[in-house]
């Protein structure tokens, strides 16, 4: 009779543990009365104990997951117990680091094409979160910059609407504006304003250019010295940049994910100090521990030499309108919310330099830290 008191104990004990850990389960599952009608079925009630091997309510739609952003959107939406589909375009090969962001079954892959909009409509259908991070730097012969950043938001927010997703999250840029140099920005700015026009409760990002391990930005301007060190316009020092880290970006993207209230705003995603684009090169250079030359360039000889880089078959290492982007001055309006807002404090750049750049010191300096370096020149 003792053993089976204990017994007894010990399941009414975890019963009572699944009560109350249920509801830290299902706390970043969005609101009933904000899901649509297909996720109120019983396979998509929140479940387990939290975790990646758990269900938390979430059905994700992550559009550009297999991008530089995307991998750590992906992993933080697993790592909370979402079920994520995975639209791609490319090689299945490339998908497998997001196989393991997962438990089984919680990473769904499906092929799709920018203007089908039929198949953009199979995989929304069963998802109360639809993110779109799709965007590139360079232009190819089979999609411009309007089809990537205009066109495709414009469907894919259609498609969303159409089916009551509860949330619809838009990755634009932080300077987008119609007036600015960079084709990139300008179409940026032109999406954001499809997206607000079809779908007003749209949470839009505006990110400042991204620091990461897979980025295009420090990693580009380190891997310049091959070419015997850094042009820049002659009016750089007139550009204020304020890079921001990738994981502080995707924690903002889950923040939207989790809390219903921030719908229908504009974010601002900023590094905490800006700096001129001189001084950043400089500082990404005392990083890396090697000698570099910086030497100005007129505008129309620099964007000669990127134009021979485009006709490049493959992923183009510089391009005229990377040149634009890379001068471009990041600032923040004021109106917008920011980190601040989301209850998320932004990593220096000073502190997170080291995790992208040591990858190009060399093995003498390989080991040291950054304690001893001289961070770069601020600008509030």
């Amino acid at each position: 009779m003792a053993s089976l008191s204990v017994k007894l104990r010990i399941i009414q004990g975890t019963h009572l543990r699944g009560i109350l850990l249920r509801p830290l389960a299902s706390s970043i599952a969005a609101p009933a009365s904000e899901r649509h009608a297909s996720s109120q079925h019983q396979s998509l009630m929140p479940r387990g104990t939290g975790g990646r091997s758990s269900f938390n309510g979430v059905v994700a739609a992550v559009f550009g997951s297999t991008g530089f952003l995307g991998r750590y959107v992906v992993n933080r939406l697993g790592r909370e117990g979402s079920q994520v589909m995975i639209p791609y375009r490319c090689e299945p090969y490339f998908l497998n680091h997001l196989k393991l962001m997962g438990d089984l079954g919680q990473m769904l892959f499906r092929e799709f094409h920018l203007k089908d909009r039929e198949r953009l409509r199979e995989i929304v259908r069963h998802c109360n979160v639809v993110i779109n991070l799709l965007g590139q730097d360079y232009e190819t012969k089979n999609f411009a910059f309007e089809d990537i950043h205009i066109e495709f938001p414009r469907t894919l927010a259609s498609v969303a609407k159409e089916e009551n997703v509860g949330t619809f999250i838009h990755m634009s840029a932080l300077g987008a504006s119609m007036d600015s140099r960079s084709k990139f920005l300008r179409t940026k700015a032109a999406g954001e304003d499809v997206v607000r026009d079809v779908f007003p409760e749209a949470v839009i990002f505006r990110p400042a250019q991204m620091v990461g391990a897979e980025d295009r930005y420090f990693n580009h301007f380190a891997n310049q010295r091959f070419f015997g060190g850094v042009p820049l316009f002659m009016d750089a020092w007139d550009t204020v940049k304020r890079p921001v880290f990738v994981i502080d970006v995707a924690k903002a993207v889950l923040a939207a994910v989790k809390d219903g209230e921030l719908c229908g705003n504009t974010i601002d995603l900023a590094g905490p100090r800006g700096y001129t684009l001189p001084d950043l090169v400089d500082f990404i250079y005392r990083v890396t521990r090697r000698p570099y030359v910086r030497y100005p360039v007129p505008r129309p000889i620099l964007r000669m030499a990127a134009a021979f880089f485009e006709r490049s078959p493959f992923m183009p290492w510089m391009s005229r309108d990377i040149l634009e982007l890379q001068h471009s001055t990041e600032e923040v309006n004021p109106d917008s919310m920011q980190f601040s807002d989301i209850g998320i404090t932004p990593e220096p750049i000073e502190e997170c330099a080291i995790t992208v750049l040591r990858r190009h010191r060399s093995d003498r300096y390989f080991d040291l830290g950054i304690d001893d370096i001289e961070p770069a020149p601020s600008i509030k």
